[in-house]
């Protein structure tokens, strides 16, 4: 299960949602771009593994599209996959690659609609055809959707995908008691981005309201800090900083909840029925807007014009009102329950047992692809690839006998391990060195190819390759608090 690393985590907690109710029947691994792939997939109680994106600018493009196809490829051969799933905006040439060096593999691209108007829409028809299936987790702010993928009708559309289980979720009195919150305040937690100029405007006008609540206990996942390192706090006011994953399991500690609008924490507030103020984050391919409009719209949640401080702080202040929550919490004991996970799951178990007609089929469509690409091309194509071949194998030949001579730095050294300690894997994954992180138990043989993917990415010898373990995982994300005051 691929995910990449958008502007959150949205598509790393959709594809652990899936990964969740697959673990009954299947083996679910998420090779994962995000830097909180360790945290996520540990614990929920699902392998994984990190891979570098392309932004971690450790390769150039091009050869990120190779070493990401070898890496897929790698995991394929370990684990005798059947199944790969890619949730992310566009699927990476890499990724495309390791379709056609795996054709018996199906590779199932789960498309969240609600796109903006941009062009990335342009090139859906194109790449819809180039993956075996297309499924779209519906939303439940779909009426609203007109963007590109709404009259799409190559995927299968799902009802929404959520990670809130109500037989997962502890209840209030046992989520505050874990989170280490008072069982007397009021206890709102806010879930907003900061550390950019906007945001940090946004988080700020959001206290400001919430400091009108009395006897309010203020919950954030992350210090509220500037851009600049200052403190978001207004004078008299508390927030009490956590960290637990997944907050699903913990949703109902809270009296309200001021996020994003985006898919995950739409679909997880409603189902709990947690009365909600969005503020819509626009970044990325994601209409937020409409989804919150929807949201306010059906008086399933509040919504504030992320550009106006005054209307932000104005609502922040309202949630506090105990008829507006109670309409709130009515309102969404209305909506069906969400079911994407277990209908994507079972789609996929499906798919991993295919017969042999099909994938006779899917292998004769590989071929008539490779021959209808290299007639568009022409011979001069073949002519340069031919060329460049003999090129890259004189290269080789020269480098083999004249190897380069160097002393192995930090700089240079490629870190291997298969440890899933969160402490020890996260500063690698955010850091600059170059962290080859494998799947836990793996085979000699896997550890061996991994090795060449990277010595082949890299251009480095043996000599840089170093292996570090840290025993121990952290099973459960609620490692620290703190309060902050000003």
């Amino acid at each position: 299960m691929i995910t990449s690393n958008g502007v959150g985590a949205g598509h790393l907690i959709r594809a652990s949602a899936i990964a969740r109710r697959l673990k009954e029947d299947a083996r679910p691994i998420i090779l994962s771009m995000a830097y909180s792939v360790v945290e996520v997939s540990t614990a929920l109680g699902i392998e994984s593994e990190f891979v570098p994106g392309r932004d971690k600018g450790l390769m150039g493009r091009r050869k990120w599209d190779e070493y990401l196809r070898d890496r897929i490829c790698a995991l394929i051969d370990e684990t005798d996959a059947k199944v790969v799933t890619f949730d992310g905006v566009v699927p990476y040439p890499g990724i495309l690659a390791a379709k056609f060096r795996r054709p018996g593999v199906s590779f199932i691209w789960i498309r969240r609609g609600m796109w903006q108007k941009k062009p990335q829409g342009i090139a859906l028809s194109l790449q819809s055809k180039l993956m075996d299936y297309v499924i779209e987790p519906g939303d439940v702010a779909r009426e609203y959707d007109n963007g590109p993928t709404r009259d799409r009708l190559e995927a299968v559309l799902t009802s929404p995908v959520s990670l809130y289980d109500p037989e997962k979720s502890l209840s209030k009195q046992e989520a505050r008691k874990k989170l280490g919150l008072s069982q007397e305040k009021s206890s709102v937690l806010v879930q907003l981005g900061v550390g950019e100029r906007d945001l940090d405007d946004r988080v700020s006008a959001v206290l400001r309201g919430l400091s009108k609540w009395p006897n309010v206990e203020i919950v954030m996942t992350k210090e509220p800090r500037s851009h600049k390192g200052e403190p978001l706090v207004p004078r008299g006011v508390e927030v009490k900083v956590i960290r637990h994953f997944p907050l699903a399991d913990v949703i109902h500690a809270f009296d309200a909840i001021v996020c994003a609008a985006g898919y995950n924490s739409v679909h997880e507030v409603i189902p709990a029925k947690i009365p909600t103020l969005l503020i819509a984050n626009n970044r990325g391919t994601d209409d937020q807007v409409a989804r919150a409009k929807w949201c306010e719209d059906y008086e399933l949640t509040l919504y504030a014009d992320s550009e106006s401080l005054s209307e932000i702080e104005v609502k922040a202040r309202d949630l506090m009102n105990h008829d507006t929550k109670l309409k709130l919490t009515q309102m969404c004991q209305r909506i069906p329950k969400f079911e994407g996970d277990r209908e994507i799951a079972s789609m996929i178990k499906m798919l991993s047992n295919e017969n042999v007609s099909s994938l006779i089929f899917k292998r004769m469509r590989y071929q008539r692809f490779l021959a209808q690409s290299a007639i568009e091309r022409g011979i001069g194509y073949a002519i340069r690839r031919f060329a460049n071949s003999l090129l890259r194998f004189a290269a080789i030949v020269y480098r083999t006998i004249f190897p380069h001579k160097r002393e192995i730095s930090p700089e240079t050294e490629v870190v291997f391990s298969q440890s899933q300690n969160i402490d020890f894997c996260s500063p690698l994954i955010k850091g600059s060195r170059r962290f080859e992180h494998m799947l836990f138990g793996s085979s000699d043989s896997y550890r061996q190819s991994r090795e060449n993917i990277a010595l082949q990415a890299y251009r480095i010898d043996r000599t840089a390759i170093v292996y570090e373990e840290a025993s121990g995982t952290e099973g459960s994300i609620s490692l620290s608090s703190a309060t902050i005051r000003k």
